[in-house]
């Protein structure tokens, strides 16, 4: 193992072969990890629960919904798992496909047990990533909640580049109750700077006056 955190790692095998199934659920157990099996995407989508697996290890060629058909029905409901594709035999157009849909790899089989453990390691990495960034907006989103309505609109005009005065214009306020507002915002957003608070503003999709 490399880092104690992938200790914590689900990975998801979604393959009908049996054989296949059993082969990648001995090797990533003897890696470390906690591995799932199932039959069919169908079976897959049907078992997922709170703690999303940090990694889908998936067969191309599958009975009912396809491995691509899958990756595109995650998409469409936001279910970002990274995704490892196998196939048992090569396909340019698939791999290409899968890859621009943000696959972290396609593999072919007979399966290259250290390349399949690298794409696991590098899945695990993004997946961590992504949990990251999801939880900051998170925070990011409770702190902006936790603005007044003014404070909020002192926020937005803020980040357009306006000055205190022109604020205070737009808002119909003094210049020194914008300069109150302001600071409660860079306080209660935790913004050291004005670049940081319109960085914040991008995050969480805040729009610009401008």
């Amino acid at each position: 193992m490399r880092a104690s955190r992938e200790s914590d790692a689900i990975i998801a095998v979604v393959d009908d072969d049996a054989s296949v199934r059993e082969g990648l659920q001995s090797l990533i157990r003897s890696a470390g990890w906690r591995v799932e099996t199932f039959v069919s995407a169908q079976e897959f989508l049907g078992r997922l629960g709170a703690q999303a697996p940090s990694c889908l290890i998936l067969d191309l060629q599958l009975p009912g919904l396809g491995g691509l058909d899958l990756q595109k029905r995650m998409a469409e409901v936001g279910l970002e798992i990274p995704i490892v594709f196998l196939t048992g035999h090569g396909n340019i157009p698939a791999s290409v496909q899968a890859m621009k849909a943000g696959a972290v790899e396609f593999l072919t089989k007979p399966l290259d047990e250290q390349k399949l453990v690298d794409a696991i390691h590098e899945a695990i990495e993004r997946d961590r990533r992504t949990r990251q960034q999801h939880a900051e907006i998170r925070e990011l989103r409770e702190r902006y909640e936790s603005l007044t309505a003014r404070e909020q609109q002192v926020m937005q005009e803020v980040v357009s580049g306006l000055l205190n005065k022109q604020i205070a214009a737009a808002l119909g306020i003094t210049e020194f109750t914008v300069k109150i507002h302001r600071g409660h915002v860079m306080r209660k957003m935790r913004a050291h700077s004005l670049p940081d608070l319109v960085r914040m503003a991008a995050s969480l999709g805040i729009p610009s006056r401008k």
